[in-house]
């Protein structure tokens, strides 16, 4: 079932089946980042500008923040002709199945840029043995993996955003395949086109969002499931990716340098933070969950 308003809830969070929380994720590297184009409005002005050396750095910084975290990190190759290869929370949403099994559900990327993609990840999940998901969507619905399709954490539920990179249509889809409910977001504003950008889930009853990226109707949803939200103040989220931040163990939270509001409210409430620099990314409009894909 795919729900999008609190009235129309049938199950309360108690009703839903646990699920493992991912341990493990994906890195692409950076070898061939570069702002090539236009696809968001973070990238405007900036084609051309990166610094591959310090993009590198940035990158091996992520790497070793997460993996202080005790998440095993595995490293995927970028691709020539691929420079957005290094956000790969886009290209597929990995799921578990109730018996333990691991597959991918493979993306239909909206940007036609982007479109190449998603056969490198198709291949490098089937040599691991993973089961492909790749028959699911058709005509002209985009959907762009974990950049709009997020776990809640230890539930077997899925978090869904919409409007901008993935149609709503495709968690009907998606929901049936993966037998999982879908809580679907609508989201209000170009800046904030992927879910990852305006939503984090911290642990089982606590996110971070930026509530003017969302309808009405996703707030009422958002502060449903989750008894604690903290609010991200609109320069932090806009200019600093604030809730593009990850917590891979519900305990730290790797996010963007300089987010001082958000930083003081995780520390309130007993998270541990740990800042990075992806300022090379942000100009792409990415930060750290886009630079990374969660697994099992």
């Amino acid at each position: 079932m795919v729900v999008s308003r609190l009235s129309d809830l049938p199950f309360q969070k108690a009703d839903l089946l646990d699920m493992p929380a991912a341990d493990r994720m994906v890195m692409t590297t950076p070898d061939h980042f570069d702002i090539q184009y236009v696809i968001n409005p973070h990238m405007e002005g900036h084609v051309g500008s990166v610094d591959p050396v310090k993009a590198r750095r940035q990158w091996d910084e992520l790497k070793n923040a997460f993996e202080s975290c005790g998440v095993p990190v595995d490293v995927m190759e970028g691709i020539p002709g691929q420079p957005d290869m290094v956000f790969c929370a886009n290209q597929t949403l990995p799921f578990i199945s109730e018996g333990g099994s691991r597959g991918v559900v493979l993306s239909k990327m909206h940007a036609l840029q982007r479109a190449g993609e998603v056969k490198h990840f198709e291949a490098w999940f089937a040599e691991k043995g993973w089961d492909i998901v790749d028959d699911l969507f058709h005509g002209d619905s985009d959907f762009e993996g974990m950049g709009d399709a997020i776990w809640h954490r230890g539930k077997r539920l899925l978090w869904g955003g919409y409007g901008f990179r993935t149609d709503r249509s495709i968690y009907d889809l998606i929901s049936r395949k993966l037998e999982t409910p879908v809580i679907a977001l609508q989201l209000d504003d170009p800046e904030f086109y992927h879910l990852d950008t305006c939503f984090c889930i911290l642990d089982e009853e606590t996110a971070l969002i930026y509530p003017p990226a969302f309808t009405p109707e996703g707030r009422d949803l958002i502060k449903h499931f989750f008894p604690r939200v903290i609010n991200a103040p609109e320069r932090e989220a806009r200019d600093l990716f604030a809730c593009n931040a990850h917590c891979p163990d519900g305990k730290h939270v790797v996010i963007q340098r300089g987010c001082t509001s958000t930083n003081e409210a995780l520390e309130s409430l007993g998270f541990t933070v740990i800042e990075v620099g992806t300022d090379e990314y942000l100009k792409s409009g990415g930060s750290v969950f886009c630079m990374k894909l969660m697994t099992w």
